[in-house]
């Protein structure tokens, strides 16, 4: 995999500089690989996202050395306040062994560029405005060796050459589906739309969940939607108010959710300020990739990592952490194969890649589908909110299980029965 190594040649490309592409960078670079990272447009730059960050994510970002310190600019959270069925419950992230007991808020045009300035810092080569197209394709073996890109202002042909490229270019996943990669149908998908708004309600120590969104377009009687909508204070005077909706909904193709997310924050107390007038921005969308629905994750020279990979987690569509996890997992079986002495072994090394990926998230992939076939029910649905959030240690416990956070070894009851659960369940 070594070769004499040129401005636009490396020992890995990676195609995206999102959190799981900068992450990827990041640790392949601190392993001594020489690594390009390629990102399209230029930081900083918008991404459509809730900016609320679970205890999973912020993890992965302390072990990348990111000051995640409020001088540094980080709004902490304590946990989820969920509002449903006239309910309004209050639950603290768990305290875990294995991970902190707080949760980050950042706006993504900040946040993103703060992964890769960390992965240039390490080494990784950054190139910004660089639209890549078509892989480089060897005809004798079928193996992606680079990629054709489009270079800066002027768009300039550049071709980029390496042994192994990582692709972290999100949803529609251009290099994946070059590579004959297709998103499979049977998988759930969700989709996100989100605006700021200037709001009192920007300082607020817990993420908030309210999960009652309404098809109200009658005639008959209104359908509860399988999704939920969220207020996160950004601590900067604005509010992110958004709503993420499942697939599994048969109004799913009929809605426009831009309008579903209007008629919500009409709702809203006025004192909010959740108006047309206080809204710093227009109103976003972005589809959420779910439970591995694009695979193989590695095939002929290309890994996929993070929404590329389809790695949003169906519980609660929390893809950040996952996309980090994935990146860093990637490296680390990436940098064993780098270690090999013949093709053949490093050929067997990568392999590796989507077993481990099966093997840390398969069977709890395969709860979430479950999950969401069952939500996608609007009578379902309604008994879960209505019924569930009169219970606070189940909620507890559904907490621990949608946002994934328990200690593999060593926890409480709860935590053995969702490990227990994620293990007999077939991977997915």
């Amino acid at each position: 995999m070594t070769e004499a190594l040129t401005e636009h040649s490396a020992d890995v490309i990676v195609v995206g500089a999102g959190p799981a592409g900068s992450t990827t960078a990041y640790y392949l670079a601190k392993a001594g690989l020489d690594v390009l990272l390629l990102e399209k447009t230029a930081f900083p730059r918008e991404k459509v996202c809730g900016d609320g960050l679970t205890p999973r994510a912020t993890k992965q970002l302390v072990s990348m050395g990111i000051d995640i310190s409020e001088e540094a600019g980080w709004l902490r959270n304590k946990g989820l306040r969920i509002i449903g069925g006239g309910v309004r419950l209050q639950l603290d992230w768990p305290e875990l062994a294995s991970y902190p007991d707080y949760g980050l808020v950042r706006k993504r045009d900040d946040f993103d560029e703060q992964l890769a300035r960390q992965a240039q810092k390490a080494g990784a080569r950054l190139y910004e405005r660089c639209n890549v197209g078509a892989p480089v394709i060897d005809d004798r073996t079928g193996r992606i060796t680079g990629v054709h890109a489009k270079l800066g202002e002027d768009k300039t042909p550049v071709t980029f050459h390496a042994p192994l490229v990582v692709a972290a270019d999100g949803n529609s996943s251009r290099i994946s589906l070059a590579m004959g990669l297709h998103r499979r149908e049977d998988r759930p998908m969700g989709v996100a739309v989100r605006t700021y708004f200037t709001s009192p309600r920007h300082d607020d120590d817990y993420l908030e969940s309210w999960l009652e969104l309404w098809d109200r377009r009658g005639p008959g009687e209104d359908r509860l939607l399988p999704g939920y909508g969220w207020i996160f204070g950004m601590g900067d005077g604005t509010s992110n108010v958004g709503l993420g909706v499942l697939n599994t909904s048969a109004s799913f193709k009929e809605l426009d959710w831009r309008e579903v997310l209007k008629a919500w924050c009409a709702s809203m107390p006025e004192d909010w300020g959740y108006t047309d007038e206080n809204m710093t921005g227009p109103i976003r969308g972005a589809a959420l990739p779910m439970a591995f629905n694009r695979q193989p994750h590695y095939t002929k020279g290309l890994l996929l990592v993070g929404d590329a990979g389809g790695l949003v987690n169906p519980f609660n569509g929390e893809g950040i952490a996952y996309a980090m996890e994935s990146g860093q997992i990637a490296a680390d079986v990436i940098v064993q194969a780098h270690a090999r002495q013949t093709p053949a072994q490093r050929e067997l090394a990568l392999h590796r890649y989507p077993k481990v990926l099966k093997d840390t998230y398969g069977g709890y992939y395969t709860l979430g589908r479950a999950f969401v076939k069952l939500i996608g029910n609007p009578k379902v649905m309604k008994i879960a909110t209505q019924r569930g959030l009169t219970h606070p240690l189940l909620m507890k416990f559904t907490l621990k299980m949608l946002a994934n956070l328990t200690d593999p070894s060593g926890g409480d009851a709860m935590d053995r029965i969702i490990n227990g659960l994620s293990k007999v369940a077939p991977k997915a």
